[in-house]
């Protein structure tokens, strides 16, 4: 087991600790317990990662990268999250 951060490398933002495209599934782990207080604040910081990364990687290779992707990689699964955390909230109405 790797005790390196689950960090993305840039410009190419893939994880320092396993290699896969950033934020892989331990990252995204470990941003949901450090943003558990605060899930808009993961949302917003992610968006900027997305931000950052769209541009970094437009720089990298003459093909952008594709924004339906982009955006599951970065944002997707903090909506899965936020919803999943307001089902098992018992508000999700029935």
């Amino acid at each position: 087991m790797s005790s390196q951060r689950h960090a993305p490398v840039r410009p190419f933002w893939f994880c320092a600790a396993d290699a896969q495209p950033w934020p892989c599934g331990r990252a995204r782990v470990e941003l949901a317990a450090e943003y558990a207080d605060e899930p808009r604040l993961l949302a917003v910081d992610m968006a900027d990662c997305l931000g950052e990364a769209t541009r970094d990687l437009c720089g990298l290779y003459p093909r952008p990268p594709e924004p339906v992707a982009m955006y599951g990689r970065f944002l997707g699964w903090v909506r899965h999250l936020a919803v999943n955390r307001f089902r098992n909230s018992g508000h999700w109405p029935q």
